[in-house]
């Protein structure tokens, strides 16, 4: 290091406390962010034109699944 780089005056303030901040990496070694969704086989995406349209459907499918439950005998 030189002279003029070791005598520099640490102009950051105490309540900045940068030891406990969390690096976001980036490449190969990032981990992915957790997800909430599932993806779809092409197949059954290529009849649904949104994720509007697919929780519709999967609604619909628990009501009449729902409705149609057997009574126990």
């Amino acid at each position: 290091m030189k002279n003029s780089e070791m005598n520099q005056e640490d102009e950051l303030r105490p309540e900045y406390d940068l030891k406990n901040l969390r690096i976001r990496k980036f490449g190969p070694s990032r981990t992915l962010l957790p997800q909430h969704g599932v993806i779809l086989e092409p197949d059954v995406a290529s009849l649904f034109p949104d994720s509007d349209s697919v929780n519709e459907a999967l609604r619909f499918l628990v009501r009449v699944t729902k409705q149609n439950t057997p009574f126990p005998t």
